[in-house]
């Protein structure tokens, strides 16, 4: 444990806070490097004799980081948060975002819920990990991208599997305000381009206007989601009930008196049940083979329409039999288990063979705002689980 200059240990909430400031402190947004931090958690992780693994993306300018410590077998038991956060404007925030400011029992700065809170807990536990006897191994993953895909997770679960380390516990620590969920619909992203041929405005004849045909894609695409409303879920506990589909972002054209030889529709789907997304998915190419596109290349053979997949992560399927939420209630206390709409890796590592449940600190209700905050007590009572869990796993 740590010691400020009077020698005197640091309490375990005070090393916490000390370790969530360095890790606001690293502007890890989405679209720039993650680099600083994963060397932060690495060297800390190293100190205690943790064995680091650090896995770089095609870029080299991100990296997954895992580590073990304890025995090397195959029932552990996994810490998985994410490095990324999504952008901050200056100007909306009464601080600096990326310097941690303590007020009324608050801790602000971006990502302070989401996620960095629970990596915070995990690091400032690790040494008490290592100085114990564990029967099990206690993993720590964190991750590059999940605010975009959960592309970091992506690789790193295919790394596990490539290296044959498959824990049987995965604690994935968004901010859930320490209540256990077990279940999450599925989060599939994807950006469709529409490719025409430009032309002069006043003869829209003469070229094939790529926005026009990205309007009716989305109106299908919106048909297709009031179909989806309509399909009975009596059992679904998901709030709303059943799969969501929703445009994010539109672009494409010049000019007004320009014929828009391109476009780019950006969407996504929020799937209850995987076959729901396999149905969308379905019509979609159907509509574009067999309508829209036959339709571009009449008058331009080299129109095309084409969909790039920037995620596709699966749902977190609840299980009658679950490990890591029945772990979780005791180390917790609570009674019960929840579902929500938003996803994250936990469906990756139950991919992988993995039983899992989402519980951390803070609420999703201050993520990706400004003045993000999450309180001391909720980080006290993430410690408070991590500390049961060594407990467990050296009794």
């Amino acid at each position: 444990m740590a010691k400020p200059a009077s020698g005197q240990p640091t309490s375990m909430i005070e090393e916490t806070k000390s370790i969530l400031g360095d890790l606001i402190a690293f502007p890890t947004v989405s679209a720039d490097s993650n680099l600083d931090l994963v060397d932060y958690a690495a060297n800390r992780l190293d100190a205690c004799g943790t064995k680091v693994w650090v896995w770089h993306d095609a870029s080299a300018s991100k990296a997954n980081l895992f580590a073990t410590i304890g025995p090397e077998r195959g029932d552990g038991i996994v810490l998985s948060g994410h490095t990324d956060v999504v952008p901050a404007v200056a100007d909306d925030w009464t601080s600096n975002p990326f310097e941690m400011r303590e007020a009324n029992g608050r801790l602000y700065g971006r990502g302070a819920c989401d996620m960095k809170g629970f990596l915070a807990a995990a690091l400032a536990m690790a040494p008490r990990f290592a100085a114990s006897d564990l029967a099990r191994p206690v993993h720590f993953s964190l991750t590059y991208d999940e605010e975009v895909g959960c592309l970091g997770a992506q690789q790193l679960v295919k790394e596990l599997a490539r290296r044959d380390i498959r824990p049987a516990v995965a604690i994935v620590g968004e901010p859930t305000e320490m209540r256990i969920i077990e279940g999450h619909k599925g989060c599939y992203e994807y950006t469709t381009e529409f490719t025409g041929l430009a032309g002069h405005g006043s003869e829209p004849d003469r070229g094939v206007n790529a926005i026009d045909y990205a309007v009716r894609y989305v109106a299908r695409l919106l048909e297709l989601g009031d179909e989806l409303k309509q399909r009975p879920r009596p059992a679904s506990r998901y709030e709303p009930q059943w799969t969501t589909v929703q445009v994010g972002h539109i672009a494409g054209g010049i000019a007004r008196n320009v014929i828009a030889a391109n476009c780019t529709v950006e969407w996504e789907m929020r799937p209850v049940e995987t076959r729901d997304a396999d149905y969308v998915k379905a019509q979609l190419g159907a509509y574009c083979s067999e309508v829209l596109i036959s339709q571009m290349r009449v008058g331009a053979p080299q129109a095309d329409i084409q969909t790039r997949i920037i995620a596709e992560v699966g749902s977190l399927e609840t299980m009658p039999d679950n490990e890591a939420r029945a772990l979780v209630a005791q180390l917790t206390g609570c009674d019960g288990a929840d579902v929500v709409s938003f996803g994250t890796e936990a469906g990756l590592f139950q991919e992988l063979g993995a039983s899992a449940v989402v519980c951390g600190p803070g609420s999703i209700a201050q993520a990706h705002k400004p003045d993000e905050f999450v309180t001391v007590s909720q980080l006290q009572a993430c410690l408070d689980m991590l500390d049961g869990l060594k407990e467990k796993l050296t009794a």
